[in-house]
């Protein structure tokens, strides 16, 4: 069992020539409604991956929240977990230009009132072989939910996306952190992704850099060092590759595979994610990426 403690959004996605710069207007040439969230969008890729996941997290009492919980549903989430609250669901504004690139608003709502887990939440982190963090809850939560799952003895991934200061009781309780390359550059200080990885070391025993098409890079306390070099497509949309990647690698982590083939079936998820529009519809199921591995 997996287990996501993370946010749910709905995104709203702009799709245009060119993001306006401050300032700008610019007319778009499509846009739509797609369920997502840092949180969500991991539960999905790791249940579509082939994980068995239970999702735990907010949704207001509107009708973005009864999307999200149907969607998460249809993908085979466990969503029992899934609480709902007064008031407006998280929404995520995203911009997404002809290249494939985006820039992203993220309006917390009924995230926002994740003060911690619930009992109930803490029996299915308890039960789980992971847990998979994000930071858009409050950190007070994210911390209380690292810090039960190490008691526990379950593995602890942290995607720390938005950046922002990482207290050290979370990172104690960090078994792997897996920023893309420019949050990693945001925590250390340091550009150069190798750098960046001796540095993370120091904090957290087993790190994942992720490099866009550039691939990833590995590297673990015990001196172990992998670049995985990503597959060579045409990028559609990239908004939810690395949710993508960080759903799948936790499914074949806690299946026991290598960890460089791990960070292969990690690979390939995200790169038939980003040839497809938006975040949890594009998400590849499992006999896709392992069709995509032969």
């Amino acid at each position: 069992m997996i287990s996501v403690f993370g946010s749910a959004n709905m995104d709203l996605v702009a799709y245009v020539s060119q993001a306006p710069r401050r300032g700008e207007t610019v007319t778009g040439h499509r846009f739509r409604t797609v369920p997502g969230g840092k949180g969500a969008n991991q539960a999905i890729a790791a249940a579509r991956a082939g994980g068995e996941v239970a999702f735990l997290g907010a949704v207001g009492d509107d009708g973005f929240g009864a999307e999200m919980r149907a969607t998460l549903a249809e993908a085979g989430v466990d969503v029992r977990g899934l609480r709902q609250v007064p008031g407006p669901s998280g929404v995520a504004h995203i911009v997404v230009d002809d290249d494939g690139g985006n820039a992203i608003i993220v309006v917390p709502g009924a995230n926002a009132t994740m003060s911690g887990p619930s009992g109930e939440d803490l029996a299915a982190i308890a039960g789980s072989q992971a847990l998979l963090l994000q930071l858009e809850l409050p950190m007070e939560a994210v911390v209380r939910a690292a810090q039960a799952a190490r008691v526990s003895g379950v593995r602890v991934f942290l995607t720390p996306a938005p950046a922002q200061p990482l207290p050290a009781e979370l990172l104690e309780a960090v078994t792997i952190i897996v920023p893309n390359e420019h949050e990693a550059a945001a925590i250390t200080g340091l550009s150069r992704p190798d750098d960046a990885l001796d540095a993370l070391l120091e904090l957290v025993g087993e790190v994942v850099i992720t490099l866009g098409s550039e691939g990833a890079l590995y590297g673990s306390r015990s001196g172990e060092r992998l670049r995985v070099p990503a597959r060579k497509v045409s990028a559609v949309d990239t908004t939810a590759a690395g949710d993508t990647f960080v759903g799948a690698l936790a499914v074949a982590r806690t299946e026991g595979r290598p960890v460089e083939r791990a960070l292969e079936f990690a690979s390939a998820a995200a790169s038939l994610a980003v040839q497809r529009e938006g975040a949890s519809t594009s998400m590849p199921k499992r006999w896709e990426i392992e069709a995509a591995l032969t």
